[in-house]
């Protein structure tokens, strides 16, 4: 029997199979003797590509990692039929004919999902209302609300049309519905569409040439440790901010520290400078963000990078 690594603290870059929940594919790596664990985004049963998994230390930078980059996913739908889900692995709700469509109707159509727009909300998904995921309520027969979001679509193409289907890859902001895209498309053309396979092909700052096979994870427990990449290239974009053995300790006990030019000579202070706070020994600390406290200006601590 393989012995389990210990805890690790980093991120796994895991190219999630289609099948599983996301879920279900953290709670096999769970497995590996990783008690703390989470992730940067889920993927539907449905999808595969890259899921960033979070162990230890880095399941604290969740949010940082969802909030400062953009997504590139690449999706075939069909046209034609319309599904309780907006995606293939719903029940039927409609069809109708699609003969009327052309290649560059759907070429055009796609274009309209460039800029920032309020996208509604499947009804089938993870969001909630009064406490409940609406999936939960879709399941269970009750009315679902109507919930829209604001989404950011900077990159939109048609890889490949293949009527009734078509191919394509956008890339957009974190919490981007794939599915609600394909719907919305199918209402504007007159005949419904559902979407039926989806890729994550770049979830930031990660890509697929550098996620890992959840089946070659699983067995091989032991090279887990060479396969998690450390807190300090989850966050490649901020700046490293090393900070000696007392000036730890403080940061350990909550305290500010005073911005110093000199340590951070590339960084001119600006309010809302986010830095990783660096121990001697090059052990991320903290995740720090500048602001004025008292007139001054100083380094406080978003999110402390320890054992709690």
């Amino acid at each position: 029997m393989a012995v389990l690594p210990a805890q690790q603290h980093g991120l796994l870059v895991l190219n999630k199979p289609q099948g599983p929940t996301s879920a279900q594919c953290i709670a096999r790596v769970k497995r590996l003797g990783q008690k703390k664990i989470g992730h940067a985004g889920t993927l539907d049963p449905m999808a595969r590509g890259v899921l960033l998994v979070l162990l230890g230390h880095a399941t604290k930078i969740s949010g940082h990692l969802m909030a400062d980059g953009e997504k590139v996913y690449c999706g075939t739908l069909r046209l034609g039929t319309t599904t309780d889900t907006w995606d293939a692995e719903g029940s039927v709700t409609a069809t109708a004919p699609y003969g009327h469509v052309t290649p560059d109707d759907i070429r055009r159509e796609v274009e309209r999902w460039l800029g920032s727009t309020e996208q509604e909300v499947p009804p089938y998904s993870a969001a909630k209302h009064q406490g409940q995921p609406l999936y939960k309520l879709s399941r269970a027969g009750r009315e679902t609300p109507v919930k829209t979001k604001t989404v950011e679509i900077s990159r939109a193409q048609v890889v490949s049309v293949d009527l009734p289907s078509a191919t394509f890859r956008v890339t957009c902001s974190s919490g981007t519905y794939i599915r609600s895209l394909a719907h919305s498309l199918g209402i504007r053309l007159g005949c419904g569409a559902m979407l039926t396979e989806l890729t994550r092909e770049y979830s930031h700052p990660f890509g697929l040439d550098e996620a890992h096979e959840l089946d070659a994870v699983l067995a091989e427990p032991e090279r887990l440790p060479e396969r998690v990449i450390p807190v300090t290239r989850a966050l490649p974009h901020w700046p490293k901010l090393r900070i000696d053995a007392a000036q730890e300790a403080a940061v350990r006990n909550g305290t500010a520290l005073p911005y110093v030019p000199e340590a951070m000579a590339q960084l001119p202070f600006a309010e809302g400078l986010k830095a990783i706070m660096l121990a001697p020994d090059d052990t991320p600390v903290a995740l720090a963000e500048t602001r004025i406290v008292n007139a001054q200006p100083v380094w406080t601590v978003l999110r402390g990078l320890w054992s709690q």
